[in-house]
């Protein structure tokens, strides 16, 4: 799809279809739709979504509750997570969402309506874990270009600088040194790429480890000055 235009067609065919007269263009609305005596149905037309877009939408609250925003339906490997991700603001936002294949069916995602999602204690849960392990305040919010430090890197790299530092250890050992509980498992899992296996249950460090150590500017004597 090219144009906005584009989409008119099937949404008001959709909307027809359910008994309303539907025009384009009416005032700021894109489209509006009116059934008998019942509240306006308007629909903001657009490409792609943008915070325009729902800035737009969300202005149209003011003259009825019933408001949806239409799009083309995405494509690509992203495609999922972002129709996921649009349909939860949508619904936070209370509004519906609309889009539009390009053989010109639609597919209503959400109508408008209030919407309170549960919380997840789960989730919750997983937040306050990772905040407590954490040592620290290792990262500025918002700031993500050097990467981020997460409670599971900050024991790989305690585990990587004593490696450095004696060189080839057991896991038992490098546990005990560095208060790393699951030290074994973390080495031989390997996740950065920083650990090599020498013998059972013998580990040193990688030449990506050495880089690791230098990218993090992180030595054993971080650890021992704690």
């Amino acid at each position: 799809m090219e144009r906005e235009s584009d989409l008119y067609g099937p949404v008001k065919a959709l909307l027809e279809a359910q008994g309303y007269v539907v025009k384009g263009e009416v005032g700021a609305a894109d489209l509006m739709a009116l059934r008998g005596d019942e509240p306006p149905v308007i629909v903001e037309l657009k490409l792609k979504i943008s915070l325009t877009l729902f800035h737009q939408a969300v202005a149209r609250l003011a003259v009825t509750d019933h408001v949806y925003i239409a799009v083309p339906k995405p494509t690509g490997r992203s495609a999922r997570r972002s129709l996921k991700d649009n349909l939860a603001l949508c619904r936070r936002l209370g509004l519906g969402f609309m889009t539009v294949l390009s053989d010109g069916r639609v597919e209503v995602q959400c109508d408008p309506g209030p919407y309170a999602p549960r919380k997840s204690k789960v989730k919750q849960a997983r937040l306050l874990r990772e905040f407590q392990r954490l040592e620290g305040d290792p990262n500025q919010g918002g700031a993500t270009r050097h990467g981020i430090v997460t409670a599971y890197r900050q024991d790989a790299l305690k585990c990587a600088a004593m490696l450095a530092e004696v060189g080839p250890s057991r896991g038992k050992d490098v546990a005990k040194a560095t208060g790393v509980e699951k030290a074994t498992t973390l080495m031989r899992s390997n996740h950065y790429g920083w650990f090599e296996k020498v013998e059972t249950g013998v580990y040193g460090l990688s030449p990506a480890g050495f880089a690791g150590l230098k990218h993090w500017a992180y030595s054993w004597g971080d650890d021992q000055n704690r």
